[in-house]
């Protein structure tokens, strides 16, 4: 709620290439009750990790026009495509956005894309570094006509440091953040990985990143309200690497190290140093016979673990030998044995059944097919219809829903909840180069024709 409020005083100044001459916009110029509402972003980046990051701030009511190559960007044609050829995938994060083709390679597209920047709040980019600098676009450039401009920069190593050159995809820095270390099944002898490690299968580090990078662009257009307030210099850069947003999700392992010398390991479907919380196999499905089911149980709560004991009917590992966790790390094997030996003699909801009556956490390990028939998910409305518009003319007579995940967390007081799926490419280059840039029909079909725009 509190930056809810704050946004409604936010005061939004747009430069013009005139440096002398400017406009001043209240957030809420376009009736939207959402917190960034008159907030534009610049979004320069391709793929996951700036995109996602731009996603984030456009649910939350900011104005993101995208910037597009004359292909488009890559992730249009990943993974599964739709009917149309487009991807399902880019349909969601690229949500609520703007999409403008604008070919970079050439000055004349470097300028536009400069004139959009000198009327921008944020510039998200997600380049090797020295790429916007090569073209022109760093905030050395842009920051004496717009000083107000906030660089969102994401890259796998940071803007700085002697790998800053290296190109840093996700998984690269999963792995050099010590993360992947982590995920696994344990060599008995050695403590240490037992085979290759284990990826979740979702691009993490990107969308850690674009996480880390869409608080970043909050903390930088609240920090600009007081450097006004006060007079001061008010751009500034939001540097986010790949492998420093991975660091922080590693909890206490690197204090762990330093006080202890504990290299943490991985270790397979628990976690170290918490016992009780693990997967457990239950009897199959009905629809997979031959397959265990699987369900998850954190008991690590010293009452909660009681209470487990007594559902599974082994109240003889209670008392002072298990009664907190310390003393159950050291009796881990005896514990989880006990647990599996019960889920093993019943269904996944008898389980269930069980564990919450008696207070116990407890869920499914489920698929993306429950995941959208879920009860719980169905009630909050986590999961969004969005319609994707099929007809040439933009009359939205024919087209398509595409399921999409909504928006994260939940404001009271507003809804920002996805208002368009992610564009048809170029769906918008004419509409910013005419109302945003002030270009003539003539200059527009002139640009286009030359392979400019398009």
């Amino acid at each position: 709620m509190f930056l809810y409020k704050l946004s409604r005083v936010f005061t939004t100044t747009r430069y013009h290439s005139n440096r002398s001459t400017f406009r001043s916009i209240s957030t809420n110029q376009s009736g939207d009750n959402l917190p960034l509402s008159g907030v534009r972003v610049l979004e320069l980046g391709q793929l996951i990790a700036g995109p996602f990051a731009g996603q984030l701030l456009g649910q939350f009511g900011a104005e993101v026009i995208k910037i597009e190559p004359k292909l488009g960007d890559p992730l249009r044609v990943w993974r599964e495509l739709d009917v149309d050829g487009t991807s399902p995938w880019f349909r969601s994060i690229a949500r609520n956005k703007k999409s403008v083709v604008v070919d970079l390679r050439r000055p004349e597209g470097r300028e536009l894309v400069k004139r959009l920047a000198l009327k921008s709040d944020v510039l998200i980019e997600n380049f090797k570094p020295g790429t916007l600098e090569k073209w022109g676009l760093g905030p050395e450039s842009l920051h004496p006509y717009n000083p107000s401009l906030i660089f969102t920069r994401v890259s796998g190593y940071g803007q700085t440091g002697p790998w800053a050159p290296r190109p840093g995809y996700a998984s690269v820095c999963e792995a050099e953040s010590g993360f992947r270390y982590i995920n696994g099944f344990p060599n008995s002898a050695t403590g240490g990985l037992d085979g290759p490690p284990v990826r979740p299968n979702i691009s993490l580090g990107d969308s850690v990143a674009g996480l880390h990078a869409a608080f970043g662009t909050v903390l930088a257009l609240l920090a600009r309200q007081g450097k006004r307030t006060r007079g001061e210099n008010e751009g500034t850069t939001v540097d986010v690497s790949i492998l420093e947003s991975m660091l922080n999700l590693m909890e206490g392992i690197v204090p762990e190290y330093d006080r202890k010398g504990k290299v943490r390991g991985p270790s397979g479907s628990s976690v170290t140093g918490i016992v009780p919380t693990n997967a457990y196999p239950c009897l199959p499905d009905a629809h997979t016979p031959t397959v265990p089911s699987y369900i998850v149980i954190g008991a690590n709560g010293d009452s909660i673990y009681n209470r487990l004991m007594q559902v599974i009917e082994r109240p003889d590992l209670t008392g002072p030998l298990y009664q907190q966790n310390q003393h159950r790390v050291e009796r881990q094997e005896i514990i989880e044995e006990a647990i599996s030996e019960w889920t093993l003699r019943h269904s996944a909801e008898e389980v269930i059944r069980a564990m919450t009556d008696a207070g116990v956490p407890v869920g499914r390990v489920v698929s993306v097919k429950d995941i959208v028939e879920g009860e719980q998910v169905n009630a909050r409305g986590a999961i969004r219809d969005v319609w994707v518009d099929g007809s040439k003319d933009g009359d939205g007579k024919t087209g398509w829903n595409v399921k999409m995940t909504g928006t994260f967390p939940v404001l009271e007081g507003c809804d920002p909840q996805p208002r368009w799926a992610g564009p048809d490419l170029g769906h918008h280059t004419e509409e910013v180069m005419l109302k945003e840039l002030g270009l003539s029909e003539a200059e527009v079909d002139r640009l286009k024709k030359d392979g400019v725009i398009g």
